[in-house]
């Protein structure tokens, strides 16, 4: 009788490493894929342009073409697309054939609300708590207690590519505070 009972023992521990292994398992693939969403939120896209740069993009996420862009704005507007980090960045547009070596990003240095440009005031202006920007994006009125991020803009292979800015604000003749 006690070799029966020995031998039943052994069975039952591969039972229970089994279930073991088997709730690990469960675990751990729960865990994963709740943790793969929160982390593909938290890091930020990558760039996909070229030379290093960023290509913007439109409202649908499709690259921007610069001979496309020019033809259907005016001079002197300030466009949203979507620029480096995914952040809502302006172009300008400064003649009927070229765009501004800059590009303005929309975030308010005050609380982060994105700032309409108007075209009427010529002026960005802050919806949130009256913050006010000349075309540049310079802070000409608070509470916002900086101008707005730049970036620089150029037309490559008819896409518009943005690449951070390092060098001192032509606004200001300080170092970039957004760097």
């Amino acid at each position: 009788m006690a070799q029966f009972s020995e031998s039943m023992d052994v069975p039952d521990m591969g039972r229970r490493q089994f279930m073991n292994l088997l709730t690990f398992g469960t675990v751990t693939g729960v865990a994963l894929g709740a943790l793969y969403p929160l982390v593909k939120y938290l890091t930020p896209p990558t760039s996909g342009g070229v030379g290093g740069g960023t290509t913007a993009k439109d409202a649908l996420g499709n690259d921007v073409s610069v001979s496309e862009f020019l033809e259907s704005h005016n001079v002197d507007d300030r466009v949203l697309a979507q620029g480096l980090k995914g952040d809502p960045t302006y172009i300008v547009v400064e003649s009927k054939e070229a765009i501004g070596d800059y590009g303005i990003n929309a975030v308010c240095t005050h609380l982060g609300c994105v700032v309409p440009w108007y075209a009427s005031e010529n002026r960005f202006r802050c919806p949130c708590h009256g913050s006010q920007y000349d075309p540049t994006g310079k802070v000409v009125r608070g509470p916002a207690p900086l101008s707005l991020a730049l970036a620089h803009a150029k037309a490559q292979e008819d896409k518009i590519v943005l690449t951070p800015w390092t060098e001192t604000d032509f606004r200001t003749g300080e170092d970039p505070w957004w760097a």
